[in-house]
Formats: structure tokens, C-alpha cells, sequence
């Protein structure tokens, strides 16, 4: 099982489960993570707090205690993000989930 606390800088992951309960599962779903969304991890600072990632269209920071609740799969081949065109590409996906969810 890997969190997104223990992900490094630009890889591209998955998001398999929400770790935890109450108000702190509720949190990082208001924040946009769900199962099933991808996010492409832009920064780690040095001691992992906090871990900025992309999600959704938008820059998002978390603690490390945060990160630590969001199980993910890493995504290899052609879903790996390694460039800024692909930060777009996640950004245009999630900009048309959205869409199909009206």
C-alpha cells in the first residue's frame, strides 16, 4: 500500500482509497480527492511537509498527515505525467468529469 505522503516529485498516481474516518475523510474529499482521480505530484519539500500536487485543474498542498490518509496507485506507461502538457492533459479530464457530472 503506498500514501501520497511516500510519492515523489512528478510521478502521476491514482487515487485508490481514502484512508481514516469523520471529518478528516471528509476534508480531503471537500478538497477534491476522490476515488478513481489522478493527480500528478509537482513538489515535495524536503521533510515531505507539505506535498503540492495538481488535482482537478488546480494546485493543491497538503500536510504530510493529510497525505498519509490518501492511498494511491502509481500509473505507468502512457498515464505517467512528466511534463507540463501532461498536467494540462489532467486538468482537461478532470474539467470534463465535471461537465458529465451536471
Amino acid at each position: 500500500m503506498t500514501t501520497l505522503d511516500q510519492v515523489q516529485t512528478g510521478d502521476t498516481v491514482k487515487v485508490s482509497a481514502l484512508l481514516g474516518a469523520g471529518a478528516i475523510k471528509r476534508r480531503i474529499m471537500d478538497m477534491g480527492l476522490t476515488k478513481g482521480t489522478k493527480l500528478y505530484v509537482r513538489k515535495v519539500a524536503p521533510l515531505g511537509d507539505p506535498v503540492e500536487i495538481t488535482v482537478r485543474g488546480y494546485e493543491l498542498s497538503l500536510r504530510k498527515g493529510e497525505a498519509e490518509h490518501v492511498e494511491v496507485e502509481m500509473l505507468t506507461g502512457l498515464d505517467t505525467a512528466t511534463s507540463t502538457s501532461s498536467v494540462e492533459e489532467i486538468a482537461a479530464e478532470a474539467r470534463e468529469s465535471a461537465r458529465a457530472d451536471e
